[in-house]
C-alpha cells in the first residue's frame, strides 16, 4: 500500500475481513464488513432505501389491518448495512423467515423475519381470535396462515414500488422456513448470496394491544442499489418531461375546414290551405315572434278517428310451462368463524337458527315461495305447504 491506493486484490481482502490478500479465509467469514460502510452504502441512497421501505411497508400495513380487523401501525424505518452474524446477535428468538422473490421488474430477493410468537398471533386474529393466548409453536395450518398474511403484504408492497417505478413488479409465493436465531446457523445465507453485502431495514410493528415488536427486512446490497437507481431514475424521467406551455414545443394549428360558398336554399312552399272560419289562425298569432325566422307555420291536419277493434291478449304462459325450475328446502342457517370450522369433526353438533317444529323455507330457483313443514312420504323426506307468500313480497324478492 506504500502507493496510497488500493489494489484490486487488497479491496477483496479489505471484503473478505483480512489485510493480506494471499490469504484465504472460510466462506462463512466472507460477510464481514469494512469498518467504514459509507463507501458501499452512501447517505442520500439510505434515505431514498428508507422511503421506497416507508411506503410500500405502509401500504402492506393497510393490507394486514384489513386481514386481521384491527389497526397496524408500521413506524419509519431505520436502514443499516449488516451482517448475518450480526443479524442473529440482535434477534436470539425463535423465528418465521420468508424468503420472497422478485419475479418482474426487480432482480433478487429479500427477506421478511418476524417472531414465531408475531407470527402465531396474526394467526390467530386471522381466525376470528383475540390474538392474547396465542398457541405455543406452530402448526402446519398455522404457517400456511402466515404465508398467506405475508403474501399479501408483499403483494401490496410489490404494488406500491410499481407505481413509484413507474415500471411493473411482481414477486412470487412466499417460501417460510421456522429457525432459531440463537442457534448459531445461518440460514440468512441459505436464501440470499454470502458474497454480497447485507442490507437490514428495521421498522417497529404494532398491532393494537398484541403486538409491540420488530419486523426486519433483510436486502442484498445489489437488489437494494437496484431498487435506488429505478426510484431515481422514474424521478428523473418525470422532472424531464415539460410541465409548462412555454416548454412545450410549438405545435402546427390544424387546418380550418371551410365549407364552400354556396347560394342559400329556396324557401319552402307550403301548398295552399283553406281553413275553416272557426279554426284559429296560429300562422298569424306567431309571425309576429318568429318574424325573424322567416318560417311558414301551418295547422296539423289529423284524419278522422274510426272506431276501432279491442285487442284481445294471447295467454303467453303456456310458454315457459315446461321451463324446469330447482325447489330446495332451507332448515335453518348457522354462522360459524373458520376456527370453528376448522375444529368440526365426525359427530359434530350444529344449532341451527330455527327452533324444533318451526316451518322450514321452500325455495324455487333462490327465492322464497312458501313456508312448509316436514313429512315422511314412503320412508322419503317430503314437504307439506302451509302457507303460500303474498305474491306481492314475491314480487319485490324479484327485483
Amino acid at each position: 500500500m506504500s502507493s496510497g491506493m488500493l489494489s484490486q486484490e487488497e479491496i477483496d481482502a479489505l471484503l473478505r475481513g483480512t489485510s493480506d490478500p494471499d490469504v484465504e479465509t472460510p466462506a462463512e467469514s466472507s460477510s464481514e464488513l469494512p469498518s467504514s460502510s459509507n463507501d458501499l452504502l452512501n447517505e442520500m441512497e439510505r434515505d431514498t432505501l428508507g422511503e421506497i421501505a416507508n411506503i410500500s411497508m405502509g401500504t402492506a400495513a393497510t393490507t394486514l389491518s384489513q386481514l386481521l380487523g384491527k389497526k397496524v401501525d408500521i413506524t419509519t424505518p431505520k436502514v443499516d448495512l449488516t451482517t448475518s452474524e450480526q443479524i442473529r446477535e440482535d434477534y436470539p428468538v425463535p423465528s418465521v423467515i420468508c424468503d420472497v422473490k422478485y419475479k418482474v421488474g426487480i432482480e433478487g430477493s429479500n427477506l421478511l423475519i418476524l417472531s414465531q410468537r408475531d407470527g402465531s398471533v396474526i394467526v390467530d386474529l386471522m381466525m376470528g381470535g383475540d390474538g392474547k393466548n396465542p398457541a405455543p409453536g406452530l402448526s402446519e395450518l398455522q404457517i400456511s396462515g402466515i404465508s398467506e398474511a405475508m403474501n399479501q403484504m408483499m403483494g401490496s408492497a410489490a404494488t406500491s414500488m410499481s407505481t413509484m417505478f413507474n415500471a411493473m413488479v411482481d414477486i412470487t409465493p412466499p417460501n417460510l422456513v421456522l429457525n432459531d436465531m440463537a442457534d448459531g446457523k445461518d440460514v440468512i445465507h441459505d436464501f440470499l448470496p454470502q458474497n454480497d453485502p447485507l442490507v437490514r431495514i428495521s421498522f417497529r410493528m404494532v398491532v393494537e394491544d398484541v403486538i409491540d415488536s420488530t419486523l426486519v427486512q433483510i436486502l442484498p446490497l445489489s437488489v437494494a442499489k437496484g431498487m435506488v437507481d429505478k426510484l431515481l431514475s422514474a424521478m428523473n424521467s418525470a422532472s424531464a418531461k415539460p410541465t409548462s406551455p412555454s416548454a412545450t414545443p410549438a405545435q402546427p394549428a390544424p387546418p380550418t375546414y371551410q365549407a364552400p360558398q354556396s347560394s342559400p336554399p329556396p324557401a319552402y312552399e307550403a301548398p295552399p290551405y283553406s281553413a275553416p272560419a272557426d279554426y284559429p289562425q296560429y300562422g298569424t298569432a306567431q309571425s309576429s315572434s318568429q318574424g325573424r325566422m322567416q318560417t311558414p307555420v301551418q295547422p296539423a291536419q289529423f284524419a278522422p278517428l274510426q272506431p276501432g277493434h279491442q285487442m284481445i291478449q294471447s295467454d303467453n304462459l303456456s310458454l315457459i310451462l315446461d321451463v324446469p325450475l330447482q325447489i330446495s328446502v332451507e332448515l335453518g342457517r348457522a354462522k360459524k368463524t373458520i376456527k370453528e370450522i376448522l375444529d368440526m369433526g365426525p359427530g359434530s353438533v350444529v344449532e341451527l337458527d330455527r327452533l324444533a317444529g318451526e316451518s322450514v323455507d321452500m325455495i324455487v330457483n333462490g327465492k322464497l315461495i312458501a313456508k312448509c313443514e316436514v313429512v315422511v312420504v314412503n320412508e322419503t323426506f317430503g314437504i307439506r305447504i302451509t302457507d303460500i307468500i303474498h305474491p306481492m313480497e314475491r314480487m319485490n324478492s324479484l327485483k
